[in-house]
């Protein structure tokens, strides 16, 4: 008897633990003694492959047969989080980018190109950023779109955009510029690093997670047609995925923090005479941890629901991770004492890695701008 004979329930949690047990023997071998180089600038194409070939970034895509799981996916994240946040990160690029092109409904994006990205044969990253702070009144757009026969020429420059190299995608938006059309419209395209008109240049140096791939991506006369648009209109199609876009963030979150939780442990025997007057203890913060990832299974079973009331739990779930990660990667810090505050302790990495989760997009101030906006369109007039 195999998975698929199976009822569904059970069905998807055999092959759930199988997906974790394939990244597990990633994430503790060949990951765990790159973790440090992946943070000085080493971009493991090879591992994020191999993580790709085991379903790592794409069980919550629909397959024949085999719905998807969303918390699969954050799950099999957060497994690699442990070890190097970095990876997690780029796991998270490649699994949006993932959704960008599964939703678009394009067949041009869904057949071969969907399948060669599902494999590890492909890989991408995801361009919105910029677009999601502008959606929310931060930035400006960066990208414009001008109409020409056949679609688009685009112009701009993102500033940082990850897990990239010379042959690999992401998903973008532009503003469409036009004389003629609507004001206030965008579109969504899967930008090609290596199309004519497209430049990327390297990034100042970050203070960790320098090998995520992370490049400044420069645009000029870049043209999108058919076969690469994502959604024209764009703003209807982020409605519909904003929240799972949000959602696979926390698998970034829970992984660090059981890092940290785990390091905690590690020293108990040796300090826990002396950690025991610590706030945030490691077992205090397994429970916080554990109720999360409660709501977030929850919610990870209705991915695509659209509506502000769902959004506003998933931005809140979002901001407590950031803010546990924090938490859970400082008393770390201060469980393991000087020998976490080596330059090449996991531990110090990690307070690092905490840092990004809370200032990636959307970052912990973008996240409660939108609760509270959320919530003032809910109080009566």
């Amino acid at each position: 008897m195999n998975a698929t004979d199976l009822p569904a329930d059970i069905a998807q949690a055999a092959t759930t633990e199988d997906l974790l047990s394939a990244v597990r023997a990633i994430a503790q071998g060949p990951l765990a003694q790159r973790a440090q180089a992946i943070d000085e600038g080493a971009y493991p194409e090879d591992l994020l492959k191999q993580l790709a070939a085991a379903g790592a970034m794409s069980a919550h895509i629909d397959r024949p047969g085999q719905p998807g799981s969303y918390m699969a996916t954050i799950a099999a994240m957060a497994e690699a989080g442990k070890v190097c946040g970095a990876t997690a990160f780029m796991m998270w690029c490649q699994s949006v980018c993932a959704l960008y092109m599964d939703a678009s409904g394009n067949p041009a994006l869904k057949g071969e190109r969907l399948t060669a990205h599902l494999s590890g044969a492909g890989l991408g990253g995801t361009g919105l950023s910029n677009p999601m702070k502008s959606f929310a009144q931060i930035e400006k757009f960066l990208l414009k779109a001008t109409p020409t026969e056949g679609g688009y020429l685009v112009n701009g420059t993102l500033p940082w955009v990850s897990n990239l190299a010379g042959n690999h995608y992401f998903g973008a938006i532009a503003s469409v510029v036009s004389d003629s059309g609507p004001a206030g419209q965008e579109v969504m395209f899967m930008l090609r690093c290596d199309a004519p008109g497209v430049t990327l240049k390297g990034c100042p140096k970050f203070s960790g997670m320098e090998g995520t791939g992370t490049y400044a991506v420069q645009c000029k006369d870049l043209f999108i047609g058919a076969d690469d648009t994502v959604a024209d209109p764009a703003r209807p199609f982020i409605r519909n995925i904003r929240a799972a876009f949000v959602m696979l963030q926390c698998g970034i979150a829970a992984g660090i923090i059981q890092g940290a939780i785990d390091s905690m442990w590690a020293v108990e025997d040796q300090l826990g005479h002396v950690n025991q007057y610590l706030d945030d203890r490691p077992d205090q913060l397994q429970a916080e941890l554990d109720d999360l990832l409660a709501r977030v299974t929850v919610l990870a079973q209705t991915p695509y629901d659209s509506s502000n009331e769902f959004f506003l739990d998933v931005l809140n779930a979002r901001v407590d991770g950031g803010e546990l990660c924090l938490r859970a990667a400082n008393s770390a810090l201060m469980h393991q004492g000087a020998r976490g505050y080596l330059m090449h302790s996991a531990v110090q990495r990690r307070v690092r890695e905490a840092q990004f989760v809370a200032i990636v997009t959307p970052a912990i101030k973008h996240l409660r701008k939108e609760i509270a906006a959320l919530c003032a369109e809910d109080m009566p007039a």
